[in-house]
């Protein structure tokens, strides 16, 4: 069922109020794709101990019901980070969620790997922890550990996912959508390439992606779009990968053409991933809702407007590792002097489509319409009769949902709900 505090967001016109806190940029790992790996030349921050706590505690107490606490390299702070998980739980926050790129399970082959997995599975598991996820970048073993400049990561990935299974810990295996997806593939780094080539690619290699996650073991996927910006570096540059300025406040973002798409590129590809997803919904939970790819390709291949705009701003909101400067979100440089109160701040009105980026974006589409049933009954039921295909896929996903368990990471799938939906779109 949709927890109570969710439904009581809903009946004052509001979305349930999420947070992410990037309490450190630290990282280990060579990703061309994020403007934070170990090569770029940032400033290295991490958030005091003290104020990272101050930031959950106003976020429970302003009716926060969601925390992200993300990096740089989360576990790079292990302690400090179980620390946070446990303290936002205690305050009260239900939901609560972080991840890794997968360093701690290189040397699988080595005597205290298992004792090691189990330690760190067992941690996460007494903190609280909702979910936790692993990022993948790529269908190819060789691929994606070049890309994270870590060796050894998919064999200690496959060795150590039931170990996490045994502590009630349901990993999900987290795509950063690049060309590599599928496995490098020179074609799809071709300028020009004809949609219809493209297209077909690149739903070929969400289908290598999920089938290579079910063959490690994972239960769940899930996706972040891509994070590039149009607004940097030269075409040249993009086409040769040496562009990789960050013009975001959170600086997970690249020019660098393994990431780098047109908005024609994102729109074909959105709609790949809308087509794959129903073939894998049977023996996967995926998170990524149908209805949100469906308003991104009316956006970015039909040039429509978003049916639900971003909650950035809104009801989600970003605080970066700098200065533990507050953000309407990632993408943007404004700041806040201080969380709002969600219980008693009015409803306010979204407009913002500059990103796509799913952490708000999913949310939006997907629990937008409850909210607006309870501020704007009549513009909405006028959407609902212009727009009858989005409010018929959205009430898919809603039944996919809760035979996902609201993808409760702390559960095991039910195969025998998940079949209902083996018959896809």
């Amino acid at each position: 069922m949709i927890p109570f505090q969710a439904m009581k967001s809903f009946f004052k016109g509001r979305i349930p109020g999420q947070l992410i806190i990037q309490f450190s940029n630290q990282c280990n790992a060579a990703c061309p794709q994020c403007g934070m790996r170990r090569s770029a030349a940032i400033d290295r921050n991490t958030l005091p101990t003290d104020q990272t706590k101050q930031l959950i505690d106003s976020a429970a107490e302003n009716g926060f019901q969601a925390l992200s606490l993300t990096g740089g390299e989360p576990l790079l702070h292990l302690d400090m980070l179980l620390e946070f998980i446990n303290h936002a739980r205690q305050a009260g926050i239900s939901h609560v969620r972080t991840g890794t790129n997968g360093y701690i399970f290189q040397g699988s082959d080595k005597p205290d790997f298992e004792k090691r997995i189990h330690r760190i599975a067992e941690g996460f598991s007494k903190s609280g922890l909702s979910s936790f996820w692993i990022s993948l970048d790529s269908a190819n073993p060789e691929d994606h550990e070049t890309m994270r400049g870590l060796k050894g990561l998919i064999k200690g990935i496959e060795k150590g996912l039931p170990i996490f299974h045994a502590h009630n810990i349901y990993p999900s295996a987290n795509l950063g959508i690049n060309r590599n997806t599928g496995g490098s593939n020179p074609l799809l780094y071709q300028e020009g390439l004809e949609s219809e080539v493209f297209f077909e690619l690149f739903k070929e290699a969400f289908r290598k992606f999920y089938k290579f996650t079910l063959d490690l073991g994972f239960t769940t996927t899930s996706a972040c779009y891509p994070m590039s910006h149009e607004e940097e570096g030269t075409e040249e540059e993009h086409a040769q990968g040496e562009s990789s300025h960050d013009i975001s406040t959170y600086g997970a973002t690249s020019t660098d053409r393994v990431i780098h798409f047109s908005p024609r590129e994102k729109g074909l590809i959105f709609q790949a991933l809308y087509e794959t997803i129903p073939e894998f919904r049977s023996r996967l939970r995926i998170f990524t809702p149908l209805c949100s790819l469906y308003n991104l390709v009316r956006q970015y291949r039909d040039g429509m407007e978003s049916l639900y705009s971003c909650h950035g701003g809104i009801n989600f909101f970003f605080v970066e590792c700098g200065q533990g400067k507050i953000h309407p979100c990632g993408y943007l440089s404004e700041s806040l002097s201080e969380l709002p109160n969600l219980q008693k701040r009015p409803h306010t009105k979204s407009d913002c489509n500059q990103c796509e980026w799913e952490c708000f974006r999913d949310p939006s589409d997907l629990m937008g319409p409850f909210a607006e049933f309870f501020t704007s009954p009549f513009k909405l039921f006028g959407k609902l009769m212009n727009n009858p295909k989005y409010y018929n896929i959205l009430r898919k996903d809603l039944h996919y949902y809760r035979a996902c368990n609201y993808f409760d990471g702390k559960l095991p799938p039910d195969y025998t709900k998940l079949q209902k939906f083996s018959k896809g779109l």
